[in-house]
């Protein structure tokens, strides 16, 4: 059921139910003001649907990108540092200090170099990954943007139709206050009628436009949030991929060191023995 203000609304508003040159000249105001209103919220949607696609902005956005694979990165790398370090101080926890001393003087350049392996392969599949997702992200965004100018283009001129019919309904204002008081000459009220009539006309057509705008910039939000985030799961899947590559290699040479740490103790632990038991 549509919605229906009180009858004394329209008593009071409409330019075309006015009884005089007082009452129709305040009747104008508002409408010419509702004009300049909605044209105004028609240019910011404009602004609002090309904020995303300036300079600035698209710099910020690839900024994101990149910070965001950096963080994927270091976390990445961190956890399997921290995988090495926890298996290799549980074996070491057996020795004691003195043997424990040693082995990490042995053992330790040999992790660290193979995490330095791990960590420039992450790193140079990072930075690979991010120049390919960057690539698309900025090509979407420029198809995007392309489509986004389009419609600005068509919109454009109905915010300035709206201004346009500001300004008639000014000059009608000034028109019937030059005539002073009394009550509205038939030609005033004419003129008035019937640019009260197309008001009501561009009005609507206008606020639908407004409406329809905020739509599409919201769906161009939307799209560009959705572009970012695939382009970030491009940077992570390829970080995934490539743990995926290195991991048998990082398991030997972890299993080799846990051999080596294992192979000593039991050689130390044997040397206790009496002869007679080894």
């Amino acid at each position: 059921m549509p919605h229906v203000f009180p009858a004394w609304v329209a008593e009071l508003t409409d330019p075309r139910r006015a009884r005089t040159l007082e009452e129709l000249a305040d009747r104008l105001v508002p409408l010419a003001e509702q004009a300049i209103d909605v044209s105004r919220r028609l240019q910011e949607q404009l602004a609002d649907l090309n904020a995303p696609f300036e300079t600035d902005a698209l710099r910020a956005l690839v900024d994101g990108l990149q910070h965001r694979s950096e963080t994927a990165f270091t976390e990445v790398n961190a956890e399997i540092e921290g995988t090495a370090r926890t298996r290799l101080t549980r074996l070491l926890a057996r020795e004691t200090p003195e043997a424990r001393e040693a082995l990490r003087a042995e053992l330790v350049p040999a992790l660290t170099a193979q995490q330095q392996v791990v960590a420039e392969r992450l790193g140079a599949c990072t930075g690979a990954a991010v120049q390919s997702a960057a690539k698309l992200l900025l090509d979407r965004t420029a198809e995007l943007a392309g489509s986004v100018a389009v419609l600005v283009r068509q919109v454009l001129p109905a915010a300035q139709e709206g201004l346009a019919l500001a300004g008639r309904i000014s000059g009608l204002t000034g028109r019937v206050r030059a005539q002073g008081r009394g009550e509205v000459p038939a030609w005033v009220l004419a003129e008035a009628a019937g640019l009260a009539a197309v008001a009501d006309e561009t009005l609507a057509r206008l606020e639908l436009e407004w409406s329809m705008a905020g739509a599409r910039a919201a769906a161009a939000r939307t799209a560009l949030r959705a572009a970012e985030e695939a382009a970030f799961s491009e940077v992570t899947g390829a970080l995934a991929g490539e743990v995926a590559e290195l991991a048998p290699e990082h398991i030997r040479v972890l299993g080799d060191l846990e051999h080596r740490i294992l192979e000593r103790f039991t050689t130390e632990s044997s040397g206790d023995l009496p002869e007679s038991v080894r």
